[in-house]
């Protein structure tokens, strides 16, 4: 008589989780076992792993067919991580576990042949849309088990072998667990958070860390333009230092993405916004996500809620710098393959560093500068006119000609000030657009910065719109930039002097 076996395990398009149900099917017929409903090639090899490792845990496998079916069987499913749900499905088919005992529970994990139960990538965004569909428990690899132990009121269970499983759900099994297959990772792949560093090192650059604080305040993109050597990749490295730490979703946002990508275990949970500097040689792929089937994160997505710093900005491919436009203004990235649309968020703040000309000495009165004109021309002009009009704030870098000891730049300020008063800053931007759902200045719609900003402070924004100093876009972002800028001196709304600031940061004070 033919029997079923179900289990539910959590499969991705993206950063969006669906619940996988499995449904195995032993009935009479020739030795063969099938796994149906858009598998990819590693979830298909799961055929063998599976087998394999229930033979570990002294199951008999079924002389018969064995078919197990994966629903919904429109949608795409990857990656190994349904390992150990299949074996519960299969272990049910069979009559060797209770398939009562796996309802509203999710099963998750990597089998291997000799029946261990691996890490996978995913659980924590996993587990918090099995809480989200009711689920009152979830099965996972023991190494994961801290992480999946993030989510509050559900359920977690950690296995470390097949056997294990089994005897959890009122079986009986014959297995032996090796001394290698402990809960935790690998020495080595835990680690805090990097540190960002202070910026009370930066030597000087007083009005530069200004500008990077105003951007903090207000979430406003950047470009840094200076010679080399001038400190540009060190101030920008410390942005994350001095921004709002984050809230506890944006922390599970952030620690989703991680998990998805597998570099969770490194990071672990923290309040610091992420921070990614991807080479200049990087393809547009390694900058919003890419792959064949179904696309995987890129540089853009791990970076979200944080910064990404494109150092050596006009080096990148002229195709990799326009597939910023999208993200930067929507805040999120959707890929499509062949095997389905992918969606990622990328809500990051953008900092660009560039050379003033190719050799980088054509500042001041130019006399190290060995490029010729045409050759300073086309450098910059890699960095497109509609790329440059999404960055707020652009401002030049100059060479250090002294250094003082005891310097603490800044006017003395360290990181954690700065951040207090960024802080500070966020609160009133966020009380004042409370019912709109924005949390920052650079949020804010056009319509609404045209209404509430003064005559006299638009009456400068016409000016650099009349002179060509500004674009229509450009004007909305200078607004921007003078709310962000009443909001650090503790103004209820821009004057005249914000304004005029506002433009000159825009313009990289020219």
């Amino acid at each position: 008589m033919a029997r079923i076996g179900s289990a539910s395990s959590i499969g991705f398009l993206g950063l969006r989780a669906f619940t996988v149900h499995m449904q195995a099917f032993v009935s009479q017929g020739l030795p063969y076992f099938s796994i149906i409903g858009l598998p990819d090639t590693s979830l298909s090899e799961a055929r063998e792993r599976v087998r394999s490792a229930c033979q570990a845990a002294g199951f008999s496998w079924p002389q018969t067919r064995v078919t197990v079916n994966l629903s919904p069987a429109s949608m795409p499913k990857r990656g190994s991580a349904h390992d150990l749900a299949i074996a519960a499905s299969v272990l049910g088919a069979a009559g060797k576990i209770s398939s009562e005992a796996l309802e509203r529970t999710v099963v998750l994990g990597e089998l291997n042949l000799d029946g261990s139960v691996l890490p996978v990538p995913g659980v924590l965004p996993a587990v918090v849309h099995a809480k989200s569909q009711g689920m009152s428990r979830v099965i996972v690899p023991a190494a994961n088990i801290e992480e999946a132990e993030l989510v509050p009121d559900i359920a977690v269970t950690g296995v470390r072998h097949v056997g294990e499983l089994i005897e959890l759900l009122g079986g009986h099994a014959k297995y032996t667990l090796s001394p290698s297959h402990g809960d935790d990772l690998p020495d080595g792949e835990r680690m805090d958070a990097p540190a960002t560093g202070d910026m009370s090192e930066v030597i000087g650059q007083d009005h530069t860390k200004w500008a990077l604080q105003v951007a903090a305040a207000g979430g406003h993109h950047a470009l840094l333009v200076g010679p080399p050597g001038a400190g540009k990749t060190m101030l920008a490295s410390r942005l994350p230092g001095i921004m709002r730490p984050l809230g506890e979703d944006e922390q599970l946002e952030v620690a989703s993405v991680r998990s998805l990508c597998g570099t969770l275990p490194r990071f672990g949970i923290t309040d610091v916004p992420p921070y990614e500097a991807p080479h200049h040689t990087a393809s547009s792929a390694a900058l919003v996500g890419g792959g064949s089937g179904v696309a995987v994160p890129g540089a853009i997505t791990r970076a979200h809620r944080g910064v990404l710093f494109m150092d050596e900005a006009p080096e990148f491919s002229t195709r990799a710098l326009q597939t910023l436009r999208e993200p930067l203004e929507s805040g999120c990235i959707a890929l499509s393959r062949a095997k389905g649309t992918a969606w990622y968020p990328a809500r990051f703040q953008l900092v660009m560093a560039a050379n003033p000309c190719p050799c980088g000495y054509a500042y001041g009165d130019g006399e190290r500068c060995t490029c010729r004109e045409r050759d300073r021309i086309r450098y910059f002009s890699r960095l497109s006119g509609p790329i440059l009009d999404r960055i707020d704030i652009q401002v030049e870098v100059p060479p250090i000609n002294e250094i003082t000891l005891g310097d603490q730049g800044a006017n003395g300020k360290d990181s954690a000030t700065m951040r207090a008063e960024v802080s500070k800053a966020r609160d009133c931007a966020a009380e004042r657009f409370q019912g709109y759902g924005w949390t920052c200045n650079a949020q804010a719609d056009g319509v609404w910065l045209r209404e509430h900003t003064s005559r006299q402070a638009v009456e400068l924004v016409n000016r650099a719109l009349d002179s060509g100093r500004l674009s229509l876009r450009g004007a909305d972002r200078a607004m921007r930039l003078a709310w962000t800028l009443a909001d650090m001196r503790g103004g209820t709304s821009p004057d005249r002097q914000d304004m005029a600031q506002g433009i000159a940061l825009r313009t990289r004070m020219r």
